[in-house]
């Protein structure tokens, strides 16, 4: 019958959990989505690429989620039992409240192992894997991202600036600044407009000169029209992998690099790792915090709640025992992002900080064996 009992505690925590963070997953990714258009839109980019870079942002949305939603949860599955009348059952059974936070820790277990798959695996790929769509893509639909009275420079090494756009998608009083090969060029035209082809893009001008500077020799021509090749379009994007898109296993062997540790897994040349370099360590450190301790507060926040069953609610303090309750795992989860601020460059300074949520926990753990009174033989 207790099988029975904590198999149906179980099932209302994980539906209630699985429900909350998808849905709350979704609201953010769609409000994300429509900021990304400015990706197809201000970079005139196809929709495929859209699409993909936005997919690919949602395991990162459920991952910084997961922790809020899941105390949340937890915290709301308790107190609908004991307002309910539920949580007697269990004790009528002769179930001990310490096997009822025991039941809780194990089952943070399975959390914690999917946070860190998360964490570790599968966010840092889909992150680079969209950023690969940005690095990879090529601009297309260039009438969208070329905006009246402003300097546009999405295109790498092309900087467009006209003054007005009419009906018929005509710019006018055009100002191109290529790059070019030990130079720039300079080109003015009083109207254009682009044209797909079926090889390359291309932009027509009217009526323009065309002033180039190689190799500090100055040249210039004019013309009445101009066709304006635009060969190879790369957008103007940050191309560089970030600390974030890195593997967990390239991050640790930097580090184990950089600090010159004597270890022997993981152990890459630092050559054959992106980003890795001294006056990036501290960063590496933080991203490691992130991924490998900041899951650890998972098994913390899933016994917090637990705190209301020191009480019942026929007790007088009980609704402040929930606030209570309440604060402190957002206190937790807000202490867990906030402390990363203070790790430093030097390992043994940061011992602390990672031990941290060992200690939080203990700290929890013993409070209930001294609130319930239990003795260990």
């Amino acid at each position: 019958m207790k099988k029975l009992l904590y198999r149906k505690l179980f099932f209302d925590y994980m539906s209630f959990f699985l429900i909350a963070l998808i849905s709350s997953s979704l609201i953010i990714w769609i409000f994300q989505a429509v900021n990304y258009l400015d990706i197809m839109i201000e970079d005139g980019r196809e929709y495929k690429v859209y699409i993909s870079y936005s997919l690919l942002n949602f395991p990162k949305i459920i991952s910084r989620l997961l922790p809020f939603i899941l105390f949340f949860s937890i915290f709301f599955i308790l107190s609908r039992y004991e307002t309910n009348n539920e949580l007697i059952i269990f004790w009528n059974f002769g179930e001990h409240k310490i096997s009822f936070v025991n039941f809780i820790i194990k089952t943070s277990i399975l959390i914690f192992l999917i946070q860190v798959i998360l964490t570790n695996l599968i966010v840092p790929k889909s992150q680079d894997q969209a950023r690969s769509f940005l690095r990879n893509s090529n601009v297309n639909f260039l009438g969208n991202f070329v905006k009246p009275k402003r300097f546009n420079d999405t295109i790498k090494g092309v900087t467009i600036y006209s003054e007005d756009k009419d009906e018929k998608n005509y710019l006018h009083n055009l100002y191109i600044k290529k790059d070019i090969n030990q130079g720039f060029e300079i080109t003015y035209a009083k109207k254009g407009i682009f044209k797909e082809t079926e090889f390359n893009p291309i932009l027509i001008l009217y009526d323009g000169e065309t002033i180039r500077n190689k190799n500090n020799k100055i040249t210039n021509f004019r013309f009445s029209k101009s066709d304006f090749l635009l060969t190879n379009l790369k957008a103007n994007t940050i191309t560089k992998q970030k600390n974030q898109e890195m593997l967990t296993s390239d991050i640790i062997s930097c580090v184990i690099l950089l600090y010159k540790l004597n270890l022997n897994f993981f152990k890459k040349k630092q050559s054959e790792i992106i980003n890795c370099r001294d006056p990036n360590k501290i960063n590496l450190l933080k991203e490691l915090y992130k991924r490998l301790i900041v899951p650890l507060y998972i098994p913390i926040l899933m016994i917090v709640p637990y705190l209301l069953i020191l009480s019942s609610k026929e007790r007088i303090n009980y609704n402040k025992l929930k606030i209570s309750t309440f604060l402190i795992g957002i206190t937790t989860i807000i202490f867990s992002e906030a402390i990363i601020r203070f790790v430093s460059n030097e390992l043994n300074e940061n011992l602390i900080i990672f031990i941290s949520p060992f200690i939080i926990f203990f700290i929890f753990y013993f409070l209930f064996v001294y609130k319930l009174n239990i003795k260990f033989k």
